[in-house]
């Protein structure tokens, strides 16, 4: 299953222990045995995946028992085909990108951002102001005003710096370490200040705290965390659940 698919056996077991992906059979030796109903279910879940659905609401939604496998395929093709064409658009910037980079043109400042979605952010503010309330809204504008002064090189390292957080953060959860342990904790402390970088401000324990429960309830975040490591994600809210609650230092 693992070789045809591409998934990883860790992940067909993570996929199997939610309830996501249940084998047809499983012999006495403990192996697994899939059906091809099995196996069209799994290219669902691959397809939901691709398309930022959380893990759960995959479940909920094969699960149904009105689900139409032929129509949910033409509900993908069509999501597919309008983000193609953005990903078309992001190609483009990235050639041109390049081209100026080399000095063979000059590329106006706008088009650096072209085929991004600012809804997507604009949705990820709205839903901390409305949940938060209160100052929300300005603090949501001071991080804005605080990144307009990066450079390039700002940009690259805040993201580099998240990379090696989530690889640090991946590599406890594969030991089985708690979400408040000394080591997590050490790694969410770099996470509190690197969120405090892109705010532009120190982070207060409940806005850190929810905006774990942001990770987990928006699929931007869910699949790129899960890419990392089959449920970083809830680990990942659960040590900065912790972590706000015991008082940062």
């Amino acid at each position: 299953m693992a070789r045809l698919s591409g998934v990883s056996v860790r992940t067909l077991h993570h996929y199997d222990a939610l309830g996501l992906l249940t084998p047809s059979a499983v012999g006495a030796n403990g192996y697994r045995y899939y059906s091809r109903q099995d196996l069209l279910r799994l290219q669902q879940i691959l397809f939901y995946r691709e398309l930022e659905t959380p893990l759960r609401e995959i479940r909920q939604v094969l699960d149904d028992p009105g689900f139409d496998t032929a129509a949910a395929l033409r509900s993908h093709r069509q999501k597919l085909v309008e983000q193609a064409k953005r990903y078309g658009q992001l190609v483009k910037v990235i050639d041109q990108t390049l081209e100026t980079l080399k000095g063979d043109e000059t590329m106006p400042a706008k088009r650096l951002f072209q085929g991004f979605s600012p809804e997507k952010q604009a949705e990820h503010e709205a839903w901390l102001i409305k949940t938060y309330g209160g100052d929300m809204a300005e603090r949501v504008a001071e991080a804005r005003t605080g990144m307009r002064c990066w450079t390039q090189g700002d940009g690259e390292d805040f993201q580099a710096e998240a990379r090696e957080i989530e690889r640090d953060l991946a590599l406890a959860l594969a030991k089985g370490l708690p979400a408040g342990s000394d080591p997590v904790r050490a790694i969410m402390a770099r996470h509190w200040n690197w969120v405090g970088r892109g705010w532009n401000r120190r982070p207060e324990p409940a806005a850190f705290a929810g905006l774990g429960q942001l990770y987990l309830q928006v699929p931007e975040f869910t699949e790129r965390y899960e890419a990392v490591a089959p449920g970083l994600t809830e680990y990942l809210a659960e040590a900065m659940r912790v972590f706000a609650e015991s008082g940062p230092s």
